[in-house]
């Protein structure tokens, strides 16, 4: 038994979550895809059936009692949201299905505000949800995309972005941590120089979030954007915060019930914040899960999530390093609980197939990143992402699995 650190009783923990206790492929369950989704525990799973079960209505409409309760829930997953992020106010909080959806909501915002020759600034470790919608808007407007390089550890090249600033720039878009390598970017320092030539920033927090808890205030962020999947919640919901000057510059994204405040065939006024942006029925289910979710991971405490998981990376990139062979992606000294690799002349789905059958769940392919794998020349990474429910026994059963991966397959 490998000890483990005493701030967090992760084998207590474990047993918050059902799906740990399955097998696969008549193997224990080892999930090491965190960085897709977390796994929910039993608290957020009893909050969706007790929804489907006491209260199911929709909200905001009715004055029915099943309407009333249901909305009370899904306003005070809302603040929930507003009290963790710390956003100045609560109708900066805009309920979405999720990052991609956030990121689209502002990037179609901004097409009225961007002309040909303006400049928007992304960074070369974007998910693509944080290139293609800038992409579009470029096509739209004229605008040109400028790209922060990286380099071999999978760092930014802060010198480079100095020089890519200047009075053209209006938006810069940066992950707080990538998804395929863990790196985790400066970003006050980011959002610090954009602002200094006027720039708006857009923080992607979809991997930050399950490790740190984001000051958006304090980080003085002009958007960040998150998914509740990726922080024990549910899938098809996320949240999208803006400041309250820059949310009510932005035109609806679209247009349906709940955004609206009078209608007739003439004209059409718009609701207030935050319901212009959520035309029609929102996920309620999932947005109420979203703050049991919040709650469950606020219990455990963000310091203790943040210190065990490092512990974790740490195990594991001493104990994969062992393997002969074996290449680890983006070595920042500043990183969360991923680690990317590929074992030599063996492609990476070969290797998950075999990982697999083994129980242990990784991913495997360009993780939504592919601009990051051409930069290293490969077709993909095999990555395993910990979360603070994972163990070190567990990380010996991978490495022990790639080990034997790589005698089937050399």
């Amino acid at each position: 038994m490998q000890k483990e650190i005493t701030m967090l009783d992760v084998h207590k923990i474990r047993e918050d979550f059902p799906i740990l206790k399955r097998e696969v492929n008549g193997k224990p369950l080892v999930y090491f895809d965190n960085a897709a989704t977390s796994q929910t525990p039993q608290v957020v799973i009893d909050t969706i059936v007790e929804y489907y079960s006491n209260y199911n209505a929709n909200i905001h409409r009715g004055v029915h009692t099943l309407s009333q309760v249901a909305t009370d829930a899904y306003e005070l997953a809302r603040k929930k949201v507003q009290e963790h992020f710390n956003a100045q106010h609560i109708h900066e909080i805009i309920l979405t299905s999720g990052t991609t959806h956030s990121i689209n909501i502002v990037a179609t915002g901004f097409t009225n505000f961007l002309s040909k020759g303006d400049e928007v600034i992304v960074s070369a470790l974007e998910h693509h949800s944080n290139i293609v919608p800038w992409q579009m808007l470029c096509d739209r407007t004229g605008a040109v995309l400028k790209v922060i390089p990286m380099n071999e550890d999978g760092e930014l090249l802060m010198d480079v972005y100095d020089d890519l600033l200047s009075d053209k720039t209006k938006l810069v878009f940066v992950n707080h941590i990538s998804n395929a390598l863990g790196t985790i970017n400066p970003i006050e320092e980011i959002i610090g120089k954009a602002h200094k030539v006027g720039a708006a920033v857009l923080i992607d927090g979809a991997q930050s979030c399950p490790h740190v808890k984001p000051d958006v205030q304090a980080l003085d962020a002009d958007f960040y954007v998150a998914s509740a999947h990726k922080l024990c919640g549910p899938t098809g919901v996320g949240l999208l915060y803006g400041k309250e000057e820059w949310l009510n510059k932005l035109p609806p994204y679209q247009g349906g019930g709940e955004m609206i405040d009078q209608v007739t065939f003439e004209k059409t006024t718009y609701a207030g914040l935050p319901h212009k942006f959520e035309a029609g029925t929102p996920n309620i289910c999932g947005g109420i899960a979203f703050g049991a979710a919040l709650d469950y991971m606020n219990s455990i405490g963000f310091d203790n999530i943040a210190s065990y998981e490092n512990e974790l990376l740490e195990y594991g990139t001493k104990k994969l390093l062992e393997i002969e062979g074996l290449k680890i992606y983006g070595t920042s000294k500043n990183k969360t609980s991923v680690i990317s690799f590929n074992l030599e002349n063996i492609h990476p789905y070969d290797v998950g197939t075999i990982v697999d059958k083994l129980g242990i769940a990784v991913r495997t392919g360009h993780h939504c990143a592919q601009p990051i794998m051409d930069f290293y020349k490969i077709p993909g990474t095999i990555r395993a992402s910990f979360s603070f429910y994972n163990t070190k026994e567990e990380i010996d059963a991978l490495v022990e699995a790639v080990k034997k991966a790589k005698m089937m397959l050399s």
